[in-house]
């Protein structure tokens, strides 16, 4: 499966996960966010999360189907992708069957159509046996399901090969992918270090975390889920050792569940079969740049594959950073990537002229 090769690149699009602190915060409505996103020119489009965004997700009444449909006519976003949740542990006695996780599922699929989603976000929990018993849902409804592939994951984690692998056996596309920037990262974010400092964090400790990822992305993702509690357990001991109390363990986390270590080239690998992307940001600094996230590296990959779909500005900064306004620091993200995208296509464009030149 490819992508068609074009010039155009890819769309722009806000998740409204970015203003959570705002929409918790009872700051901003729902309805007020989305017209927000179309005011400040932060679309075309639109991802929501199902169970943040709808009371009663995914068992919506006809009302509330409409409004949001009103909305989007209303604004003149596009809805873009939806995020369903495929936890399999809901339940306290025991984990969801297969049968019982896919009819989860397919609720949630349903009413991403009826609101006029045409992509629905997925989780690894999702199995490749699951992913292919819900193809025939996904064909039903005229949607694409894409597994989201979030740190501490990777393209070459052995559960995205796997689903990668079956998905070049049903060589359907509705089947798919959504990358998750801070998969691959090339440093922790400075803001999530300098909230540390400001919150009293000893600066040997901030260090030796520090030290520790860039040792983990020396020698590349994690590849094996069963080094995750060892990696925890060391994560903790600098903790201990470094005399730290219980307001240490959000950095030792983040640094291992987080933030991530694939190269941008291994994207590559799932290119062809990304059906939408988060475009996962933690801060912009003063020359207009994300210091952590290789944003050109990992746009040359996608622009290289003809991707042309959605990419939603995702700032997980909230999580720690109480200060900056969102919706300034999704206008600087997405100033940055037209800045980026329009660079690239310049560079092909100028390629295809001088090859032209060259052959004749």
């Amino acid at each position: 499966m490819t992508n068609e090769t074009t010039s155009r690149g890819p769309e722009l699009a806000t998740t409204l996960y970015s203003v959570t602190r705002d929409f918790h915060g009872r700051r901003i409505s729902f309805e007020d966010a989305a017209r927000r996103v179309a005011e400040l020119g932060l679309g075309p489009g639109l991802e929501v999360v199902g169970f943040q965004s709808f009371r009663g997700w995914p068992r919506l009444s006809e009302e509330q189907i409409s409004a949001f449909r009103s909305l989007i006519d209303e604004t003149g976003l596009v809805a873009a992708c939806i995020g369903a949740n495929a936890d399999a542990g809901i339940r306290r006695d025991r984990l969801l069957t297969p049968d019982e996780l896919v009819a989860y599922m397919e609720a949630q699929i349903v009413m991403a159509r009826k609101l006029g989603f045409p992509v629905v976000r997925v989780q690894y929990s999702l199995t490749p046996d699951d992913m292919e018993r819900l193809l025939p849902i996904a064909e039903r409804e005229d949607v694409k399901l894409g597994i989201e592939i979030h740190a501490h994951h990777s393209p070459r984690h052995p559960i995205m090969a796997a689903l990668r692998e079956r998905y070049e056996k049903l060589g359907s596309p509705r089947l798919g992918f959504i990358p998750d920037w801070g998969s691959s990262m090339r440093r922790l974010p400075p803001s999530r270090l300098e909230v540390g400092r400001r919150n009293g964090l000893p600066e040997r400790y901030i260090q030796r975390i520090e030290e520790s990822w860039l040792a983990q992305h020396e020698r590349g993702p994690i590849l094996d889920d069963s080094a995750l509690p060892e990696m925890y357990r060391a994560a903790y001991r600098i903790l201990d050792e470094e005399g730290v109390g219980a307001e240490g363990q959000p950095l030792a986390r983040n640094s291992i569940g987080l933030f991530g270590h694939a190269k941008p080239a291994d994207w590559a690998l799932v290119a062809p079969w990304t059906v939408h992307m988060h475009g996962k940001f933690f801060d912009i600094d003063a020359s207009g740049d994300e210091p952590s996230v290789p944003v050109k590296d990992i746009l040359r990959v996608f622009i290289d594959s003809g991707y042309t779909g959605y990419i939603s500005s995702e700032w997980e900064g909230w999580h720690w950073n109480v200060t900056d306004d969102p919706w300034d620091m999704i206008a600087r993200h997405q100033k940055l990537e037209r800045r980026v995208i329009a660079e690239l296509l310049e560079q092909d464009a100028a390629r295809g002229s001088e090859a032209l030149d060259s052959g004749r």
